[in-house]
């Protein structure tokens, strides 16, 4: 039966994943793009990063964007959260707190969700450290919309 996500049930789905999928536009044009995410409660804020390109340049025309994350047991046991919010670029010594911050939460999500061994999460960690700089960036969210299909017992 499927019905509404509580707000209880939202933050929890939130804030116990790193993937979710990013939607924007650009020229008009509708994307739907897989991120790495961390959902910081306290700001209601999703955190992210790229490098430059055109998903960071859609989004400086565009900020109004959507994130979407699901959990799928089966075609009828899932849950799934729509946020709405705007993109907003970070800069300088605020940008480098975040990704900090960024890197050392999906760190601890990974590893509490996935079991993941401490030297595979330091590969996440290098790629934050490639020459190029990484465009660190948040999603302010105005609006959630979950639902989930449970089967009745």
């Amino acid at each position: 039966m499927m019905e509404p996500l509580n707000k209880e049930e939202s933050l929890q789905l939130l804030s116990n994943h790193f993937i979710g999928h990013l939607a924007y536009i650009a020229k008009n044009t509708p994307f739907v793009v897989p991120i790495t995410y961390y959902y910081n409660q306290k700001e209601n804020i999703i955190l992210s990063y790229s490098n430059e390109g055109h998903k960071i340049d859609a989004m400086r025309l565009h900020s109004s964007v959507s994130v979407q994350i699901e959990e799928i047991q089966s075609i009828n046991q899932w849950k799934s959260l729509l946020l709405i919010g705007d993109f907003e670029e970070l800069k300088g010594s605020e940008a480098k707190m975040y990704l900090h911050s960024f890197a050392l939460n999906v760190k601890s999500v990974m590893a509490k969700k996935e079991s993941i061994k401490p030297e595979l999460i330091n590969n996440f960690s290098s790629k934050l450290t490639t020459n190029s700089i990484p465009i660190v960036y948040r999603i302010n969210i105005h609006q959630m919309i979950g639902r989930k299909n449970m089967p009745q017992l």
